[in-house]
Parts: structure tokens; sequence; C-alpha cells
């Protein structure tokens, strides 16, 4: 199996003066209302936290019982607990996607099998290619990195008796309608989301499980005590009030707008992009991608290597979308280094 560096992440590309198109945070800084929020609540530090009111907020946006909910610090706190709490006897891993599932199956002395899904084909999910013996597969939805959305349908295809589908939802809130999403409860489904997107929340780490009573309760007791921090609590309350789902609704909506521009320009400078795009970055193919990144990284802009995920190369970049300014600026200086 190729060795591919599974804790490489976009935030190791960026550097002082650079304009970030590594990172999938769209938002420089939370919103001031949520500032606000978390400000007003630095007084409670003191104290211990609770995770029971961001849990029942939670199951209150997604129409689930409380118990059907756990919050974690950031969704990625979920990799690592469900490999913990877990023993399953045939892990897999749909690749190409975000790494951190397989990494923390491994950390925890798990086997892995990969399916690698075809850049030829679209990185379409083909059901059929995870083995029928599989009893605990990782997919992601949109996936990261190739921002492909794959239809709901086919994600419950692979729900079976006897299998744990996880389902890494993360950017999923920047999914105009949040469309093929499968938080509202499927037996045998786990549902992993952040607010690290969509808010500007990646230092506060907020996120959450969401699955059956029986699975959050293995997960929990597994989880760190205290794990969720108060002020992440506060911001997952905050971020699932009416008014918040409405304000990410439209930042979603703009999300959508640059990203489709984003294709456009880059079509229009002869740049392949792969897939169908329905997440907030794309996925294209460069010749000579590691000259092309590190040139852009000389021109003042980082760019998410791909030959870190299985599956991908070093002619893969990922592009965070920006807005079209940002975008308009990245396009000139790639065409001068091309």
């Amino acid at each position: 199996m190729p060795d591919y560096d599974l804790h490489h992440h976009g935030d190791r590309e960026v550097g002082p003066g650079l304009v970030d198109l590594a990172v999938n945070v769209r938002l420089p800084r939370p919103p001031a209302w949520l500032r606000a929020e978390l400000a007003s609540a630095l007084d409670s530090l003191a104290a211990y936290p609770s995770p029971v009111d961001a849990e029942r907020a939670v199951a209150a946006r997604h129409g689930r019982a409380p118990g059907e909910v756990l919050v974690t610090a950031g969704a990625a706190e979920a990799f690592t607990l469900l490999a913990s709490a877990l023993r399953p006897r045939r892990a897999v891993v749909v690749h190409p996607q975000f790494t951190e599932p397989e990494a923390a199956l491994r950390a925890a002395g798990h086997a892995v099998s990969r399916v690698v899904l075809s850049e030829k084909d679209g990185f379409v999910l083909d059901p059929a290619l995870v083995p029928d013996d599989a009893d605990l597969v990782f997919v992601g939805n949109p996936t990261n990195p190739t921002s492909v959305l794959h239809p709901a349908e086919s994600l419950l295809s692979l729900a079976r008796p006897g299998r744990l589908l996880v389902v890494d939802e993360a950017f999923l809130d920047a999914v105009p309608g949040e469309a093929e999403s499968l938080a509202s409860g499927h037996a045998g489904v786990v549902v992993l989301r952040s607010l690290t997107k969509t808010w500007g929340l990646a230092g506060l780490r907020a996120g959450y499980v969401l699955a059956e009573a029986g699975v959050v309760a293995r997960l929990r007791a597994v989880q760190v005590p205290w794990s969720v921090s108060t002020l992440a609590g506060v911001a997952t309350v905050a971020c699932c009030r009416p008014a918040a789902l409405e304000e990410a609704e439209k930042l979603a909506a703009a999300a959508e707008a640059d990203r489709e521009y984003l294709v456009s320009r880059l079509g229009e400078a002869g740049v392949e992009v792969l897939g169908d795009p329905r997440g907030p970055f794309v996925l294209v193919r460069v010749p000579d991608g590691g000259r092309v990144r590190a040139r852009l990284r000389d021109a003042g802009y980082a760019v998410r290597r791909g030959d870190t995920f299985p599956g991908l190369g070093p002619d893969h970049l990922r592009l965070a979308v920006r807005d079209r300014a940002v975008t308009d600026g990245f396009l000139t200086a790639l065409r001068e280094i091309r």
C-alpha cells in the first residue's frame, strides 16, 4: 500500500504574507454576533463545562433525541473516538477523502482497507466497490478534497445490518439546502458535523456526532472528560439557532456563486477542474503540480498539495473558494507562472 502523509493538512501550507487558498475555512473570523456570544461567556470559564445545552440545541436543530447527539472538540475528535470505541473486523475508508479517519484507525491498531474512487469517473461513489464484509465504512459528503457530493441514495445503499456507515458531513452546511444530508437519522449511520468551516471557528474546535443512542453511548464512554470547552458549547448553541441557520444558508449560496465563478475562470485559463464540485473548494490537475505550487507560493498564494491524499498525486491541487477579487488575483498569478 502506497505511503502517504495522512497527518498533512492545509494549515501546514499557510505562512505569513500568503493569501490562503489552502484551508477550507470560509470566514477569516467568526461573525460579530458570534464573537459577542463568546465574549459574554468568558466570565463563566471558572466552572467546568457541560455539554447538555449544546446537545439539546443540536438535537432540536436536526430533529433528533438528545441521546443521539455527542458534541465533540471538532469533528476530528469523533474519528479518534470511533477508532477507540469500536472493534471492526474490516474497516474501509473511501478515498480520496480527509485522511484523519484512516490515521485514527491506524493509530488505534486497526487494519484499514482503501477503496479508491476513479478520477476518470469524476470520483463518483460506486457502492459496489465497498467489500461486502466491511463492518465499518467511512465516506465524506461532500468529500474533501474532491468536492463531490454523493447522492443520499448511494450512501444509504452502503448501510446494512452489522455495518456502521460513517458519513463525514463537515462541509454539508456549505451546500445550499444541505442537499443529500443523512443527519435526520438512519439505522446504522453515523453523521459527523463541524462548525469550523462556515463560522470561522477552527481554533475553537466545535463539532458533533449524530448516531443511534447505543453508538453515542459507546463513544461517550471513551471521550475525555470535559473534552468540549465552555466556549465551544456556547458556539454550538448559538450556531443551531434559526437565525444562524438562515445566515448559514445565505453564506452557502454565496459560496456556491463564488465557486461557480472560480470554476469558470479556471476553465478560461485552461485549468482542469476534476469531478462536479459542490463544496467550498475545488480539485484541479495541473502539469508539474509541485513546481506550480512552489511558484504560487513565491507569488504569494498558498494552495493545498494533493499528493498526501490516497488516490491523488503531485499534479493535484486543492483550491479553497474565495471571493471574486481573490480569485481574479490568483488566476493572474497562475497565468504568469505556467
